[in-house]
């Protein structure tokens, strides 16, 4: 559902390309590997309710589910063609999750809905805008003391995971991903008013540097 007011990008630029999606993360980026650790940044108790925000074909959103069962996860995701991935997905694996169409900066919930919010491979999508605005929602769903799980690129590690990232910018534009690149997301998250901001984990992959980060919404 694409805004009018800011162009929408997809999960690899063209939406032709979705069905590529899965294979292809998996291969570049140790998706497995950086999703369970991002998992293991939250003690999830039964019965909290956790969001992962711009879920995709929803690969985090089941590892959040396997690992916490009697939690309650919700998957959102502006691309109505990726959640219905997303849902066969969940079917195969006989889980049992909720999945809500809406804009990361337009969020549907109400204040303090959430005991945790995930996301990853969302930002670089987002102009620096939107990152404000998306983080500032994120702020608004979270209960107080609620923690936020982030992953996405970061600034490069070295020469070479520069030189590999121009692959994401020249696929999802300079404009987005620039941010990234500068290390920006932990000043952002200050300004929305997150504290306890740290970046947990940094991996480099075949196409640059990601980097896991850590945030809490103040418990009062």
């Amino acid at each position: 559902m694409p805004s009018k007011r800011s162009k929408y990008i997809y999960a690899l630029h063209y939406e032709w390309l979705t069905f590529l999606y899965d294979p292809l993360v998996r291969v570049v980026t140790k998706e497995f590997t950086f999703k369970k650790a991002l998992r293991l940044q939250a003690e999830i108790q039964p019965g909290q309710k956790i969001l992962d925000l711009g879920c995709g074909t929803g690969t985090l959103s089941l590892i959040l589910k396997e690992t916490s069962p009697q939690a309650i996860i919700i998957g959102c995701d502006g691309d109505k063609k990726i959640l219905k991935m997303a849902k066969v997905k969940a079917t195969q694996a006989k889980r049992e999750l909720y999945w809500h169409g809406a804009l990361a900066y337009e969020l549907p919930y109400a204040e303090a809905t959430f005991n945790h919010v995930f996301s990853s491979f969302l930002f670089h999508h987002l102009t620096k805008e939107n990152k404000l605005r998306t983080l500032k929602e994120i702020w608004r769903v979270l209960k107080p003391g609620g923690g936020l799980h982030l992953a996405d690129w970061g600034r490069p590690s070295n020469w070479l995971m520069r030189l590999t990232f121009l692959v994401i910018q020249i696929l999802d534009g300079f404009q987005t991903t620039g941010d990234n690149v500068r290390g920006l997301l932990s000043s952002y998250l200050k300004e929305a008013g997150f504290v306890g901001i740290r970046e947990v984990r940094n991996y480099n992959t075949f196409v640059g540097s990601l980097c896991l980060y850590k945030a809490h919404k103040p418990a009062n």
